[in-house]
């Protein structure tokens, strides 16, 4: 008997002619000594599972597709390894589950993104008098960490050698932009106020919003662009209301706010860099995905050097002159660990630091994951979200806090254009056939 035809994975299932079945051989000789009807035609199957069949058919063509969307080649055959494996879901089961996958990444950093904000204001209570010695021993513990776990991922397997030969130029570029971006940032926060600062931050999405149309090619559609206006404008609203943010802005001159631009413009173009490092990535590992911990470890690294080459100019941003720093990191030390002459100021040590720590750690990790499996405009949207809802968390009865803040006046009118925003941005896009594809590949 000769095999049976194998099923096909063309996207043009629906026009093809339907699945024919045969009854094997022995199975009809079988149903003629049972007295059944003996039947050598081809068998009309139900409707039901025409749409069954139809379903496997079309199935693996949508996981092609979405697999083709990010390399260049080879979608017929990989639609045929899914047909093998017996493939079932709808072509329409791809598509929301990529989109489940990027719904639960944001709320992932809309929560660490909530508790990052949090704990580094109470990390800050045991270590009011040395948030630079804060900064920098997260700056130089991600290394360490990073590093770890890097090294055991890659003993493990998950990390390849192609992945730890990518070129070093554009991680060495991250380093550069996360370091001066944090630098300006610095010397501008030093002068501006604070309630200035988050609106001053709305800038970093529009820098986002330019800098992938600039390099990623991205075209954005106008739902999008009203929509990343509507959360910039929400925050400006939650933020300004209760503070008097205008008058401080202005009572500092134009240097400080326009350095404080520049600073969120060079994280934003590290944030269109790391999202190019993926693609570029993926193209030389040849369709393969690289690790988010070759790409934090590396840019870790680097920024790292760079802070340590800025370390006599940011010393002294911070107030302390660059000859006793030495002496100013070994009180912070003592402090950090509660112990000494010193801890008498330090009740909270370490375990909120270390918290601040873990936390930021992880808003770091799913932050860039986020950017991994999206864009860079989506992960500073599901950043921007965490503003309200951490002014929120504070009015709550926080622990070393001491008396609850009160919510701004427009908070809720703020959070409702924010909110409105980022469901404008998400409408979904009106689907198109897919002529276009078919043409290309058939």
């Amino acid at each position: 008997m000769a095999p049976p035809s194998p099923i096909t994975c063309r996207p043009s299932a629906a026009r093809r002619p339907l699945l024919l079945l045969r009854a094997p051989a022995a199975r009809a000789a079988a149903l003629g000594r049972l007295g059944l009807p003996r039947r050598d035609a081809p068998v009309s199957l139900p409707l039901p599972l025409r749409a069954h069949v139809r379903r496997i058919e079309a199935s693996p063509w949508a996981s092609a597709r979405a697999w083709t969307t990010g390399r260049s080649s080879g979608g017929g055959e990989e639609s045929v390894r899914c047909a093998a494996a017996g493939e079932v879901a709808g072509s329409t089961g791809v598509g929301r589950g990529a989109g489940m996958g990027v719904a639960l990444a944001a709320a992932a950093v809309v929560a660490m993104g909530t508790g990052n904000r949090v704990l580094y204001k109470l990390a800050l209570v045991p270590l009011r008098e040395y948030p630079f010695f804060l900064a920098q021993f997260a700056t130089f513990g991600y290394v360490v960490v990073y590093f770890s776990i890097l090294y055991l991922r890659y003993q493990a397997g998950i990390v390849t050698d192609e992945m730890l030969s990518l070129p070093q130029k554009p991680f060495l570029a991250v380093g550069l932009l996360e370091a001066f971006g944090a630098a300006s940032g610095m010397a501008a926060g030093a002068v501006l106020s604070g309630a200035s600062i988050p609106i001053l931050s709305q800038s970093y999405l529009v820098w986002q919003l330019v800098l992938s149309a600039i390099f990623l090619k991205r075209r954005y559609r106008i739902n999008e662009i009203i929509g990343c206006f509507l959360v910039a404008v929400g925050v400006i609203i939650t933020v300004a209301s209760g503070s008097g943010a205008g008058a401080p802005v202005k009572s500092t001159g134009v240097l400080w706010p326009i350095l404080m631009i520049i600073s969120f413009f060079l994280q934003a173009a590290d944030t269109v860099l790391k999202e190019i490092i993926f693609t570029d990535a993926a193209k030389k590992l040849k369709g393969g995905s690289v690790d988010l911990f070759v790409v934090n470890s590396y840019g870790s690294a680097y920024q790292a050097l760079f802070m340590c080459l800025l370390l006599p100019f940011l010393s002294k941003l911070w107030g302390v002159p660059f000859h006793l720093l030495p002496t100013y990191i070994k009180d912070g030390t003592a402090c950090f660990l509660n112990l000494g002459s010193l801890s008498s100021g330090c009740a909270g040590a370490p375990l909120l630091p270390l918290l601040f720590v873990l936390v930021n750690m992880g808003y770091n990790i799913s932050l860039l994951h986020l950017i991994k499996i999206s864009s860079a405009v989506v992960s500073s949207l599901a950043s921007t979200f965490s503003v309200p809802l951490s002014i929120y968390a504070f009015t709550l009865p926080l622990p070393y806090i001491g008396v609850a803040s009160s919510l701004p006046p427009g908070f809720v009118a703020g959070a409702a254009v924010l909110t409105a925003g980022l469901l404008l941005y998400s409408l979904p896009q009106p689907q198109h056939s897919g002529n276009s594809f078919h043409n290309r590949n058939d």
